[in-house]
């Protein structure tokens, strides 16, 4: 009996089934560490690849900033070349993964057959692409992006 007390008053409950939430008045830590405990949980693998390769993105501009902050920028075009394409390839990774992550909209049956969601794209959020096509546009847009990117180089 005291012990169911303590529970009570603290909050925790051991024989909870559903997800863990948070008190109202939860420290950031606590905060920090059920955001990642979720994200880890309820993230598809590819979908964490492609974040940490955004990461490792952002780490590289943040990288080659600094130095240029420090060392000085005397080949500008070389800064302005790497930088760029960084930041491209930022863009184009948000965009493959907005493109390949799952939606529950996407899973509903239809009655138009298997691949009907991608041959009409008349589904209610927009046209969407297959995950095949979506991968042969980013290859194809990053070949873009760092064609120009060597080519500003001189």
């Amino acid at each position: 009996m005291p012990q169911q007390k303590r529970h009570a008053a603290t909050g925790a409950s051991s024989l909870s089934s559903g997800p863990a939430t948070l008190k109202a008045n939860s420290s950031p830590v606590e905060i920090a560490h059920h955001v990642w405990q979720q994200y880890t949980s309820t993230t598809p693998q590819r979908t964490m690849l492609l974040d940490a390769f955004m990461a490792f993105l952002v780490l590289i501009g943040g990288v080659q900033f600094l130095y240029c902050v420090l060392a000085g920028n005397y080949p500008f075009n070389a800064f302005l070349s790497g930088f760029c394409a960084a930041v491209g390839q930022f863009v184009l990774t948000a965009s493959l993964r907005m493109q390949t992550s799952s939606n529950e909209k996407e899973s509903k049956p239809s009655s138009k057959g298997k691949n009907a969601r991608f041959a009409g794209g008349d589904n209610e959020d927009g046209a969407s692409v297959s995950h095949e096509r979506a991968f042969a546009d980013y290859v194809f847009g990053s070949l873009i992006l760092h064609f120009f990117c060597i080519n500003f180089i001189n």
